[in-house]
């Protein structure tokens, strides 16, 4: 049940966060992106630091096609953002691991999901509640829906970890990986 709550509030805040970029989707954003989107590196570094933030190149990717099916970039212009995702990956790896660290720094404290999240969302509402401008409105939901796509990342990760504690499971995985394995000698022998 944690799972599907997760995917639930994973997709909504996903949703949440395309549809307000589309509606600030003015001409400004349009030319930041191609501007941002020009150089290759730029680009590479933009995608590894966007997947930082969300913590999933695959939610980087879906915001791609988001703004590629609106009409808001073209495709040619994602590539970049999209290796620069894949290498944001490993640093949000490193990222998560910050978790485990026992440090009383307030700063790596902070660097943790859980405790950025929640004042994200706040500083969010308190854009939703208090902002007069629709621009600053849809920024604070943009905050909201990222808030809550994290949240579900987290239910999604904490449901996922009791399976490792089930035979059945660590069986599957170890025969998947040998069917893997098996796979890729196959594949490398010489014909």
């Amino acid at each position: 049940l944690e799972l599907v709550l997760g995917l639930a509030f994973f997709l909504f805040g996903m949703h949440v966060m395309s549809s307000n970029l589309e509606k600030m989707a003015g001409g400004k954003l349009e030319h930041m992106l191609k501007k941002m989107t020009s150089n290759p590196f730029i680009s590479l570094l933009l995608g590894a630091a966007i997947t930082i933030a969300v913590q999933s190149s695959s939610a980087v990717t879906v915001m791609l096609v988001g703004l590629v099916n609106s009409g808001i970039m073209q495709f040619g212009q994602t590539i970049g953002v999209i290796f620069g995702a894949n290498i944001g990956t490993t640093l949000t790896a490193w990222i998560l691991s910050l978790s485990g660290l026992g440090s009383d720094n307030l700063v790596l404290q902070m660097m943790k999901p859980e405790n950025f999240s929640p004042i994200i969302a706040l500083i969010g509402i308190l854009m939703l509640m208090g902002a007069k401008s629709d621009k600053k409105k849809s920024i604070g939901t943009i905050f909201v829906g990222f808030a809550i796509l994290m949240y579900g990342m987290d239910f999604m990760k904490n449901a996922v970890e009791a399976l490792a504690d089930l035979p059945q499971f660590a069986d599957q995985q170890k025969t998947h990986a040998a069917q893997h394995k098996h796979r890729a000698v196959g594949s490398a022998a010489p014909h």
